[in-house]
């Protein structure tokens, strides 16, 4: 009997996990693989505190846990670190942690003295519940990338925006703007894959002891005449974006097209962008929205495409890098 155990091959198996925060998504990633989501129970405790157990042996498995932060906020992530451990306590071979929105990217750094580095313990809640991989879509700054212990797959939603722009407003005259000036390389990007459209940023000023307060003082670059798209990575109170939307329309631009990842959207920032001077706001699905945050000039493009395979080629050993190639 051992001997012939001993000479089976091993199998793998792909199995995918999703917590409550944005399950619409993790089953559109499921369908693309072909494969069903795990049943998953959790609900939480009169006091607060989550339960979840998967309804399924994991044994062995590639686990793949999917869980945007969205909010509330800490409620996501603590769920998500539970399973993490539940796997890890059911002997899951290898598990990987899919953060659409990675929470606490912003706090990447001290601006003043007695701050914590949020970003950093994220990583390193999730290396200490037993993740051994990271994947995550547009982080605020790449070097998260370096906090947690082990492998990381940042992946990319410019090539799925950049094709939507460039199939609607290619034919006009672009510009490419930054929101301040600690984004421009990422503004550089957009503007090689828009046909090396000119780049423009905003000079602004933040008031570092008044959160999601700043202000936009003067366009540096030429925008005059052209459609300007306005690239960020996250839209949170919408305050930032929309001041640089109307310092672009007053310096002469033709229109504005806000363009972001991660469509946090809290407080007023649908009215905000509802009413801004942008015609269109584009965003993708990395995290849920309510019927409530959806208004007429809102495009929502769907992550799941990416999700999938950057999931598929993990599972088989593949190359993350080579979906960014083209």
């Amino acid at each position: 009997m051992v001997s012939s155990l001993s000479k089976r091959a091993p199998t793998k198996n792909l199995m995918l996990f999703s917590g409550r925060a944005h399950p619409v998504l993790a089953q559109e990633v499921a369908d693309l693989l072909q494969i069903d989501l795990v049943p998953t129970t959790a609900y939480d405790f009169a006091n607060g505190e989550i339960y979840v157990r998967f309804e399924e042996s994991v044994r062995g498995c590639d686990a793949f846990i999917m869980q945007s932060h969205a909010q509330p906020i800490n409620d996501a992530i603590m769920e998500q670190l539970l399973m993490i451990d539940a796997l890890k306590r059911a002997s899951a071979k290898r598990i990987t942690v899919i953060l659409p929105f990675y929470g606490y990217a912003r706090q990447d750094k001290k601006h003043l003295g007695r701050e914590p580095i949020s970003a950093r313990l994220m990583a390193d809640l999730f290396l200490a519940s037993g993740a051994d991989r990271l994947m995550t879509v547009d982080l605020h700054t790449a070097q998260i990338q370096g906090f947690f212990d082990g492998p990381v797959d940042h992946l990319l939603a410019m090539p799925i925006l950049t094709r939507y722009v460039k199939k609607k407003y290619g034919k006009k005259p672009l510009a490419v703007v930054s929101p301040d000036a600690g984004r421009i390389k990422v503004a550089e990007s957009w503007a090689s894959a828009l046909g090396e459209a000119p780049l423009a940023f905003i000079h602004k000023t933040r008031n570092e002891t008044k959160p999601n307060e700043t202000k936009a003082n003067r366009v540096v670059g030429e925008v005059e005449g052209r459609v300007c798209v306005l690239v960020d990575d996250l839209i949170d109170t919408g305050g930032t974006i929309v001041q640089a939307a109307e310092a672009l329309m007053a310096d002469g631009a033709e229109d504005v097209v806000i363009v972001a990842t991660h469509a946090v959207f809290s407080g007023p920032a649908v009215d905000r962008l509802k009413n801004s001077t942008a015609c269109e706001v584009i965003v993708t699905n990395t995290l849920p929205l309510s019927d409530d945050q959806r208004f007429d000039k809102l495009t929502v493009l769907s992550i799941a495409p990416l999700l999938a395979q950057a999931t598929a080629a993990v599972f088989q050993d593949g190359s993350v890098t080579s979906l960014f190639k083209n």
